[in-house]
């Protein structure tokens, strides 16, 4: 089915804080081209991880096989379960770069962090730096998600308890991420003056 399973979206995309049990990641992308004023849906659908390989890298080697016309422009939308690694974040930083035409959103669930709590968030600096928008899902995207992506059944997506509250969370720790790094030390130096 070109459509996700409800208890599976439900499972998997919910943005919990502390998310146990949840190892895979799914990814559910729009592929658009733009022309001019207009845009037109080319494609869209989801993937999770395969043995042995993350799902971003699985979605790179899809979208390379399309043979994209350089003269266009594309817009990629993603929505993850799980932010980007270390590893696939500069790879999908490397693609954009490699595709100056083609554009990438990423709203993710939650934010992924290894042992090494260092290299996840630079990973994400450099995804940012190469052009990708980086959000954090809300409900909006949650209720989006669940009318394009999953077989609801004709159900209304419902919130669950501190959907809101987790997302507001999460999209503070990313923007203190994503901040310029020359922005938190001016920071931390106001800081000092005020003596806090």
């Amino acid at each position: 089915s070109l459509l996700m399973n409800r208890k599976l979206f439900l499972y998997n995309f919910k943005n919990l804080r502390w998310a146990k049990g949840r190892r895979e990641t799914y990814l559910c992308y729009v592929v658009k081209r733009r022309d001019s004023a207009t845009s037109c849906s080319l494609d869209f659908g989801y993937l999770r991880n395969k043995m042995g390989c993350h799902v971003e890298v699985l979605f790179l080697r899809y979208i390379s096989a399309w043979d994209l016309d350089p003269g266009r422009c594309y817009r990629i939308t993603w929505f993850t379960s799980w932010s980007p690694c270390y590893d696939c974040a500069r790879h999908v930083a490397d693609f954009l770069r490699a595709y100056p035409n083609l554009t990438l959103r990423i709203f993710t669930a939650r934010l992924y962090f290894c042992e090494d709590r260092k290299a996840e968030p630079e990973g994400l600096r450099r995804l940012h730096r190469a052009g990708a928008q980086i959000a954090i899902m809300t409900f909006k995207d949650y209720f989006y998600c669940w009318n394009t992506f999953v077989e609801n059944r004709e159900k209304t997506f419902k919130a669950w308890e501190g959907l809101h509250e987790n997302s507001v969370h999460l999209s503070r720790k990313l923007r203190r991420i994503l901040l310029p790094l020359y922005e938190v030390d001016d920071l931390r130096d106001a800081f000092k003056t005020l003596g806090l």
